[in-house]
């Protein structure tokens, strides 16, 4: 045993010695860090066997013998250079100010207003018992360098380090210029261990604004126990400073994760008609929290916040503001959307015919001519307008006209049939409603008291004759039938969306039947409105037509149910579902998980620009009068309808296999690829979903797996475990006592949530976002809105149906305007930006991470993620599945992965960013 203990000791101090050696070596030989380098790299391939071996080393009595020894015979420090080489992204356009101050940021530089670092280790220093810190140096030739025009700059600064500083795990900026300057990365260079990678991808903002110094770690991963002596005090402030108070106005610069009401929806000053209730903190109208801005109060409620209108910023934490490109590719859209605006505006003004669509005609001159060019306007408004200089590098004729939609791309009356109407159900932009019908009729689960019967209008009669010889029973018990049912959504809200000037609806329910080819055919739809009276003919159901009048009456009905359909989807699927459901989560990253934390590294590239686009949406879009209010059904009432939904929402229904078996469109079978069958086999959206889940699901256990091995660490970890604690209890307070909030006590169980949280801002988010433009830029296709019922016999207006079916089946479409309108806005929605960072990429993809075994665990996702979307082109050219391919078929490619920029109706982005 003593001699045991005598080799260890004396191996132990060979090494010491060997690590002084190395330290003077690299000092006379440039070449010796590469080497050092090539080998620090192989040995972290080694996996985690040799981390464990050398815990279990630190922990066994002969480390602890051969330490004291190793303090016997003091090494003396020999001090030497190290390098910084900081990476500086440089804004393509810089306004005036900005360019006057840039310049004097260069002259202020070369007297001492400089770009200041400071190293730290992550050891502790034995005399002043807090971090090691190295001497301040500085950025050199930031004067001489400040007029590349270069996208990025490279900065060098030198530290003197002695060879006990140990290695460096954080590092500190100090930015003594006038402006901010976006620091995307720092690389130090010179100790033993290799290069040592500082991602920061973050705006340091000027001393003067905020005085203290920014914290960036290394890309080394640590659990919170495990996190190095130097560096735990450093890991908590920073999370402090992200919390911030939680009072005060926030300033654009401030960088502090905070959470609110809506509050901020209605503008009470301007009047009544653009108050609006407040969502959340209420158990009558429950929502998920947003992003604290701190604003005034409104003059006239002291509950309301008051809001801030474009073209002015609202407030999100700087690192969450679009960045260049991005932003340049949202402005575009926005411009836009402008002129397509203001264009029908003008022509309304011309004559008041022009305010209704008056046939397929009008709508086509949309895409082929543009509708100034048609009038012989065009040279004249082109004058008038004050167009951005932004105008000058897009043709004039591009902006004011729309591209084609893609659903007139392959047959452009597609969307008059019942099998393409049926088929956007389950491959269209809301494949998400879709149920299997277990009991007919259906039932209303809202109030009799108030809402009148819960029976349905829906008879076996109406569908009997559509069932290929079934009885109804027999096509129950063989999954032939499915519904989307939008009765129990709209119908608490029908007497005031129908009391609003221009808007008409139903609550609607639709029966289809699947065919043995797999295809599914719609065979009744029951129309519903409020009942007024114990006589009055609340419900009625339409089937598919015999003749000329029951076709249009038919036409109407689908109109309805699309109608429908585009509310729930864009209120409740997209909106309240991706947007709004992982806003919380989002915010409880930044606020409790450390940059160094694995877990925020794996969630970092899914919360990319979330925060951003709800605060835009907020701004424009769901705020009163916003343009969701001015194109949806419901008007006024689209957010209530929202919250209204918000009470049925269940995170633990939100991952796919949940979803699907939840709304009865696949039932467990461990005998299937991924644990499930499919009812409808040819389901594009599930298909290729499920798919991609199951790669999520297998990069997610990887990684999870690598950083926790027993329930102990899991529930151990405080930062999670106050991630998700607080997700819960602040983020979704409203909901917080609910009994179906998952556990976080296992590795399982937290494979579970990320994989969910990672599905619906990456998949499922595309899913519902890019087929916007190219399914619903087709106003016919998907009416955002309806402004007429469909007229009964004994209505005045059925003489008038009956005279001109068209002209009335277009005047119960959005208007011109409201048609334009909504076209320019999912046309900027749908858009893909050029920046955009896809399911399976990584930007800066070798120094996100510290860890070599999580690199190739990424690789091999990617390489899934390429397999998947290989598949994906296999399946739309099966003529077997006619869901996807066929004569006029679309092909289904919204959860093909990759995409280039602009509107492709495909690629999953990473993130919720538009």
């Amino acid at each position: 045993m003593a001699l045991a203990k005598e080799i260890m000791g004396i191996s132990l101090l060979e090494k010491s010695s060997s690590s002084f050696m190395n330290s003077s070596m690299a000092l006379l030989n440039p070449n010796f860090y590469q080497k050092e380098n090539q080998l620090w790299f192989n040995q972290q391939f080694q996996g985690r066997r040799n981390l464990r071996t050398r815990k279990a080393l630190r922990q066994s009595p002969m480390a602890a013998i051969s330490e004291n020894l190793i303090k016997v015979v003091p090494e003396k420090a020999v001090k030497f250079k190290v390098r910084a080489v900081v990476t500086v992204r440089n804004k393509n356009k810089e306004d005036l100010k900005e360019t006057i101050v840039k310049h004097l940021d260069a002259f202020t530089d070369k007297i001492g207003r400089n770009v200041a670092l400071e190293l730290i280790s992550t050891d502790i220093d034995p005399n002043t018992k807090g971090p090691k810190r190295s001497n301040q140096a500085v950025l050199k030739d930031w004067s001489k360098k400040s007029n590349l025009k270069t996208e990025r700059v490279n900065y060098t600064a030198e530290f003197v380090v002695d060879s006990n500083f140990g290695t460096p795990g954080a590092i500190t900026v100090t930015n003594k210029h006038q402006q901010e300057f976006f620091l995307e990365s720092i690389v130090i260079e010179g100790f033993a261990c290799g290069p040592v990678h500082f991602p920061c991808n973050s705006w340091v903002q000027p001393r003067k604004d905020h005085p203290g110094k920014r914290i960036f770690f290394s890309n080394k991963p640590y659990l919170p126990n495990e996190t190095p002596a130097g560096l735990k005090s450093l890991r908590e402030k920073e999370l402090r400073d992200l919390r911030g108070d939680g009072t005060g106005v926030r300033k654009l610069s401030d960088r502090i994760y905070d959470y609110d009401i809506y509050n901020d929806l209605g503008n009470p000053d301007k009047g009544i008609d653009f108050a609006r209730p407040k969502l959340g903190g209420n158990d009558n109208v429950p929502y998920p929290r947003r992003c604290r801005t701190g604003r005034v109060p409104t003059d006239t409620d002291m509950t309301a916040e008051s809001r801030v209108e474009k073209p002015n910023p609202t407030y999100v934490p700087r690192d969450e503001q679009f960045e260049e490109s991005k932003m340049n590719a949202f402005s575009t859209g926005r411009l836009k959307a402008v002129l397509h605006n203001l264009i029908p505006s003008l022509m309304a003004s011309i004559s008041s015919n022009n305010h209704d669509f008056k046939g397929f005609s009008d709508i086509d001159s949309l895409y082929s001519e543009g509708l100034l060019l048609k009038l012989g306007l065009q040279d004249e408004v082109l004058k008038k307008l004050p167009l951005p200089k932004v105008v000058s590098s897009i043709k004039e004729g591009d902006l004011l006209k729309y591209d084609t939609p893609k659903i007139l791309s392959k047959d452009r009356f597609a969307w008059l049939r019942d099998d393409e109407f049926a088929r956007q159900a389950i491959a269209g932009v809301n494949p998400v409603t879709i149920e299997r019908l277990q009991v007919f009729p259906p039932v209303s689960k809202l109030d009799p008291e108030i809402y009148g019967p819960q029976e349905s209008a829906l008879k076996e009669e109406h569908i009997l004759g559509h069932l290929n010889g079934m009885t109804v029973q027999e096509a129950l018990d063989e999954n032939k039938l499915f519904i989307v049912d939008y009765h129990d959504v709209y119908l608490p809200f029908l007497d005031r969306i129908n009391a609003l000037d221009g808007r008409k609806a139903y609550a609607t329910r639709t029966i289809f039947f699947l065919s043995d080819l797999g295809t599914l055919k719609p065979i009744a739809i029951e129309l519903s409105l409020p009942q007024n009276g114990p006589s009055s003919r609340s419900k009625r159901v339409v089937t598919p037509p015999v003749d000329a009048t029951g076709n249009w009456m038919w036409q109407l009905a689908k109109a309805h149910v699309c109608s429908n359909d585009a509310g729930v989807h864009q209120l409740v699927n997209h909106w309240l579902r991706t947007h709004a459901c992982l806003e919380p989560f989002i915010l409880a990253a930044h606020r409790q998980l450390s940059a160094m934390h694995p877990i925020y590294k794996l969630l970092d590239p899914h919360m990319r620009y979330t925060l951003e686009i709800n605060g835009l949406a907020r701004q424009s879009l769901i705020n009163a009068d916003g343009v969701i209010e001015a194109c949806f059904t419901p008007g006024r009432y689209c957010m209530e309808i929202s919250a209204a939904a918000y009470k049925n929402w269940r995170f633990d229904l939100e991952g796919l296999p949940a979803d699907l078996i939840r709304r009865g469109m696949a039932v467990p079978d461990s005998t299937q690829p991924h644990g499930l069958k499919l009812l409808i086999e040819d389901y594009p959206y599930a298909a290729d979903g499920l798919m991609i889940w199951a790669a999520i699901e297998g990069w997610v256990r990887d990684y999870v797996n690598h950083y926790y091995h027993d329930s102990a660490q899991v529930c151990n970890d405080r930062e999670l475990q106050a991630w998700y604690a607080e997700s819960i209890n602040v983020g979704h307070a409203d909901l917080r006592n609910a009994d179906w909030w998952p556990t976080l006590a296992t590795p399982e169980d937290l494979m579970s949530i990320l994989t969910t949280i990672i599905w619906l801002a990456s998949a499922q988010h595309a899913a519902l976002n890019f087929g916007q433009y190219p399914y619903g830029g087709y106003v016919p296709n998907r009416p955002p809105l309806m402004r007429r019922l469909i007229p009964d016999e004994n209505d005045p207006e059925y003489a008038v149906f009956l005279a001109d079916p068209q002209k009335y089946f277009f005047s119960a479409l959005p208007s011109l305007l409201q048609a334009t309108k909504f076209m320019a806005v999912v046309d900027t929605l749908s858009t893909h930006s050029p920046d955009e960072e896809y399911l399976g990429e990584r930007h800066q993809s070798s120094t996100w991470i510290g860890d070599a075994e999580i690199v190739e665990a990424f690789y091999e996702f990617s390489a899934e993620i390429r397999r998947i979307e290989k598949e994906i082109d296999e399946k739309n050219a099966d003529t077997k599945l006619r869901n996807r391919c066929g004569a006029g078929v679309l092909p289904y490619e919204l959860l093909a992965p990759s995409s280039g920029p602009g509107v492709t109706c495909r690629g999953v982005p990473n993130s919720v960013s538009i």
